[in-house]
């Protein structure tokens, strides 16, 4: 038909050509409006990312190579079954699922879930972002949904594939509360069109589509999108815990030399809250810091450091003064020694090496994960927060700016003690208690911890100098190293 109508417009400008007729204006407009068409059409084609289901074997991700999400996995892989099973799907007279929801923070690989939910499943895989679908333009966005889902159904028939799975990451970009964008309708209309497509998928089509969405904030979401018969199922991808981590530095150093498997062990235990993307970051830096010191394989000081660097950032150039390097070891010193003194071996390392804006740092190590906290517990992190500020009091007579983000932190921590009803308020809502009498309790607190943690570092000040001393000439104390220092002045 497109063949047709050309012809025959080419054959109307001829012929009034011929007959005398002025073309040229009928010429320009004709231009204009087709450029404005082939400028509306470009704008709703989106090249989306398509991984077919015969890719190549190294672009294959598998549940095996994601470590950490083991309960994730199972849920994900029994809301599958009914793209592998739909035979028995439909003979227990079961709804198959239109959608799954992956929740979680950022790095948690809700991606890798997505493209190993695809192989797991041999069906083609098409991912898109939250963020292709909005544009200025009325209408364009509704068109790249309805272009998402007829691709989707194009390419298993490419493949001859009887299953299709559609990612979307970012959906709180696209699925927003609808009403929230008063001044730019686009957004509902692309939600509008997402939500008809979703009804459009049926149990007996050929091929299945299954619609996978990713967000770290499932707050936002409209509730047309999860209720029931769209998003049917939330799958929590939450952070891992200690075997998950050591699972995940395994995968992630499959590649790479190490001096020994124990040493995984040990970094495990020493990054609780970080995601999979910090591990893999995290095995990266320790084989450029090998690389660098030209070792030939990586070992437990190269993996130390990059955590420092993961956590904090690369070290600073500037150097501080003297007096500023002796003021931030006894700040660090007094961190430490009162981490020490309320919670043994809990200090895996302090270092006065500026990094990422720190003049200083003192990083924690942690036996076990810890979710769960009494008011004791609270309370000695409170302690360890204003260690260095009133260790810098004892010796210099004054607290310097260095501290504030320890107070930050501590306020935070006693605010988190009313707020769980382990005050002397008892059980309260936050947002009921007037802000006088919450001021005055957590200042309360505050003020209580301080005499606890002056009254420690007075009675240990000579290790507090021996620790400061050690610091300032080190610059860098490890685990092991710090606990002789504390061994020998016991």
């Amino acid at each position: 038909m497109k063949e047709i109508y050309i012809g025959a417009g080419v054959g109307l400008f001829i012929f009034l050509a011929v007959i005398g007729f002025n073309v040229v204006p009928l010429a320009i407009i004709v231009l204009v409006m087709g450029g404005f068409i082939y400028f509306m059409q470009t704008q709703g084609q989106i090249k989306f990312n398509e991984v077919s289901r015969k890719a190549k074997s190294q672009h294959t991700i598998s549940f095996e190579d994601i470590g950490g999400q083991d309960s994730a996995i199972n849920e994900l892989k029994e809301a599958l079954e009914f793209l592998i099973k739909p035979d028995l799907i439909q003979r227990m007279g079961i709804r198959p699922l239109k959608g799954i929801l992956l929740v979680g923070p950022p790095g948690t690989g809700k991606t890798l879930l997505a493209r190993a939910a695809a192989a797991y499943t041999s069906s083609v895989f098409i991912a898109a972002s939250g963020s292709e679908f909005i544009e200025m333009y009325a209408g364009v966005g509704a068109k790249r949904i309805r272009q998402l889902f007829l691709e989707a159904r194009k390419k298993a028939a490419r493949e001859n594939s009887r299953s299709a799975i559609i990612f979307i990451d970012e959906l709180d970009v696209l699925g927003a509360k609808r009403g929230k964008h008063s001044g730019h309708l686009e957004y509902d209309q692309t939600l509008n069109q997402l939500l008809v497509e979703m009804d459009g998928i049926t149990p007996d089509e050929d091929p299945r589509i299954l619609l996978v969405g990713a967000t770290n904030r499932a707050d936002l979401l409209d509730p047309a999108l999860l209720r029931p018969g769209r998003f049917d199922r939330q799958v929590q991808v939450g952070l891992p815990d200690k075997e998950g981590r050591r699972r995940i530095l395994s995968i992630h150093t499959r590649n790479k030399p190490l001096s020994s498997e124990e040493v995984l062990d040990q970094i495990a235990a020493a990054t609780f809250g970080f995601s999979g993307a910090h591990l893999e970051s995290l095995a990266n830096e320790a084989a450029i810091l090998a690389m660098r010191a030209n070792s030939p394989v990586i070992e437990a000081v190269h993996f130390t450091e990059a955590i420092d660097k993961v956590l904090l950032g690369e070290k600073e150039s500037r150097r501080p003064n003297s007096y500023e390097i002796e003021r931030v070891s006894y700040h660090e010193g007094g961190h430490a020694l009162v981490s020490e003194m309320v919670n043994p071996g809990s200090v895996a390392s302090l270092s006065i090496i500026p990094r990422g804006g720190a003049l200083g740092f003192m990083r924690k190590s942690s036996h076990d994960d810890q979710y769960l906290y009494t008011r004791p517990e609270l309370e000695k992190q409170i302690m360890v927060t204003l260690a260095g500020a009133i260790a810098e009091e004892l010796i210099y007579g004054d607290r310097s700016t260095g501290a504030r983000n320890d107070f930050e932190q501590a306020w935070r921590t006693a605010r988190e003690i009313v707020q769980s009803g382990l005050s002397s308020l008892g059980v309260v809502n936050i947002e009921d208690v007037p802000d006088p009498v919450l001021y005055e309790e957590c200042r309360k607190i505050i003020n209580e911890m301080e005499s606890q943690t002056r009254r420690l570092l007075s009675e240990n000040l000579p290790l507090l100098e021996k620790i400061a001393s050690v610091l300032m000439e080190e610059e860098s104390i490890d685990q092991q190293r710090f606990q002789g220092l504390v061994q020998k002045a016991s």
